[in-house]
């Protein structure tokens, strides 16, 4: 009787274990959000605002939001699983995305309001698709 009563006490704590860890891994989707947020920010004010100036300001502000974001992720408490491949999958994408962007942005589409608004869009789309992804799965 004292087994049993050990196995459910520790079958007990196992659940309350994994339900606080489930509860604590949607901060995934909200850091996908807040990065698909900041695309339709950055891209255009990359495409739209040429010269030194814009160079500096977007590329600080860039920094300060991919740090920030960085040591949001770092101080998570709990990991989803498969995160590392998923997060290189969407950054990946997310990469392509913007290198065309910018490519086709400042030579094809300079000063296109119409091209920074789908570009911006389209950066946004790898992040926001894993956010709803993550979120679904939460």
């Amino acid at each position: 009787m004292p087994e049993q009563a050990d196995a459910v006490a520790s079958l007990k704590g196992i659940a309350r274990i994994e339900s606080a860890a489930r509860g604590r891994s949607g901060w995934y989707a909200g850091y996908l959000w807040l990065f698909a947020v900041w695309q339709l920010v950055l891209v255009p004010t990359v495409l739209m605002w040429h010269g030194p100036t814009g160079t500096i300001v977007s590329t600080l502000a860039n920094a300060l939001v991919v740090m920030g974001l960085s040591l949001f992720a770092t101080r998570q408490p709990v990991v989803p699983r498969g995160y590392g491949g998923r997060h290189l999958r969407v950054i990946g994408v997310w990469a392509v995305a913007y290198v065309l962007a910018l490519v086709l942005g400042l030579t094809v589409f300079l000063d296109s309001i119409a091209f920074a608004a789908v570009a911006a869009v389209a950066c946004a789309l790898p992040a926001a698709a894993a956010a709803w992804r993550e979120a679904r799965a939460v």
